[in-house]
Formats: structure tokens, C-alpha cells, sequence
């Protein structure tokens, strides 16, 4: 018989992961993701980056998607991105993305683009609950929370399917 896994098992300790202040500006979260993910090679997808108010508690998420759609929304990009989804022929200017505008974008904090945390699991949970949430809610990670507060790490999709897929094709 198989032992059964739980999360504390696979999870990644909360800094061996990306993590900055909400009072970061967006220019400082592209810096942090493009250092831990694009040029350290350290890091593996997904490309997330953990919020956290001055008690270190999370507050969100921010991924390289949640930044580029809060540039493409900006400077009254909108309504082109509108035009997009009807299927017209409209272009985003991109001399405009460069604009004084957009670069005020740039120095908005980050908790203007993050995606708040709603969903936790415990260490002691297993790892089908896990991924169960993170497929049903489309979760990039799943932050692990002990005793209702405390965070000790996060969990991804990854370390999940090697565990599972491993298991399976043992049997």
C-alpha cells in the first residue's frame, strides 16, 4: 500500500518563493519576476509572485498575465482590448504603451494588478484536495496555511502531477 501523501510533503517553504510588499510599484514586480524567473533559471513555472501586507500576511498574487493586463488596460487601451474580443480589425498604437501615461502605470502599486488570495489548504491536507482547488478554481499555486494563519509555503501544480502520475504508473 501506497503511503498517502499530504501537502506539507510537496509544498515549496515560503522563501524558496518570489515574494514582495503590497506597497511594491509594478516596475519593482517586473524587476522581481524577470530576476527570479527569467534570468536566475532558479524558479520553474508557474511565473507567481506571493503579496504580503507588513504582517506578512498573503494578500494576493501578482503573474507576468495580471501585469501585462493591467498595461493593456491602461492609458484607454480598453477599449481596443473591447474591439479585440468582437473580432475587429483594431490595433493597439504601440507607440502609446510607451507613453507618460503608461509609464504612471509603472509606479502604481502592486495591489493594483494582483489577484487577491481566497483559497488556502493545510499542510496536513492531501494532495487531492490540492489539486482539486487549483484545477477547479485555476489556481497558478495554492498557498499553505497553518492553524488558519500562518503561512508556511505554497504548493503547484507541478510537484502535485509528478506525485500522482508516479503513483499511477507504478500500479
Amino acid at each position: 500500500m501506497t503511503e498517502r501523501k499530504v501537502v506539507k510533503d510537496i509544498m515549496l517553504e515560503l522563501f524558496e518563493y518570489p515574494h514582495i510588499p503590497y506597497w511594491f510599484s509594478i516596475e519593482q514586480v517586473i524587476k522581481v519576476i524577470k530576476a527570479s524567473f527569467f534570468q536566475s533559471q532558479k524558479h520553474t513555472d508557474p511565473l507567481v509572485v506571493l503579496v504580503f501586507d507588513e504582517k506578512y500576511n498573503l494578500l494576493g498574487t501578482v503573474t507576468p498575465k495580471d501585469v501585462l493586463r493591467g498595461i493593456l488596460s491602461s492609458n484607454n487601451n480598453s477599449a481596443v482590448i473591447s474591439d479585440f474580443s468582437l473580432g475587429q480589425k483594431t490595433e493597439i498604437d504601440w507607440e502609446s504603451l510607451f507613453n507618460d501615461s503608461s509609464k504612471g502605470f509603472l509606479q502604481k502599486p502592486v495591489s493594483e494588478v494582483m489577484v487577491p488570495a481566497k483559497h488556502f489548504v493545510d499542510p496536513s491536507d492531501s494532495i487531492f484536495k490540492a489539486a482539486y482547488l487549483m484545477i477547479n478554481f485555476d489556481l497558478p499555486v495554492l498557498p499553505v496555511i497553518e492553524d488558519k494563519k500562518k503561512l508556511l509555503g505554497v504548493v503547484r501544480i507541478f510537484e502535485i502531477f509528478e506525485i500522482i502520475s508516479d503513483e499511477m504508473i507504478k500500479k
